[in-house]
């Protein structure tokens, strides 16, 4: 597991100052271990601005330590990247993100090129999933009380 005193090397490394704020902003992202998103966060660091959170996550994304991915309903939610070239796995229940890297998918976006389509210049992939957690929950009532099952889910998936 990366910790801060990782990142903020990284960051320094780069000519970047390991501040306190950006201390307080990397402590708070590792301890949400399966993403958040920025308001979680700004919450989660009392005593820091939310100017500072979200300009230290833009320079974490630049510095492609931090993965921002669009969620079904439009919404971003942000990782931390603990390998290098990977895809994403989105819960659609509970929002908890998990990274995956399959050579597969390379080898099928390698035959993508093709003198007709031209060059992959890059690509993201999402696949939504139910985890483990809110499968073993699947049938218990959501938030708001209202019955779910894998079926609804799958229906209210991207496809």
């Amino acid at each position: 597991m990366v910790t801060s005193e990782e990142l903020l090397g990284k960051l320094e490394d780069e000519g970047y100052h390991a501040t306190r704020s950006r201390r307080q902003v990397l402590d708070a992202m590792l301890a949400r271990r399966g993403g958040f998103t920025l308001g979680q966060l700004v919450t989660a660091v009392s005593g820091v601005g939310r100017a500072t959170v979200y300009r230290t996550i833009r320079l974490l994304l630049d510095q492609g330590l931090v993965c921002k991915l669009s969620l079904e309903d439009g919404a971003p939610r942000y990782t931390l990247a603990q390998m290098g070239h990977h895809h994403h796995l989105v819960c659609v229940r509970c929002g908890t993100v998990r990274e995956f890297h399959r050579s597969v998918i390379e080898r099928v976006l390698t035959e993508l090129e093709t003198p007709d389509a031209g060059v992959v210049m890059g690509h993201r992939i999402e696949v939504y999933v139910l985890c483990p957690t809110c499968q073993s929950s699947a049938e218990a009532p959501d938030a708001a009380g209202n019955a779910l099952s894998i079926a609804a889910l799958r229906g209210n998936t991207a496809s």
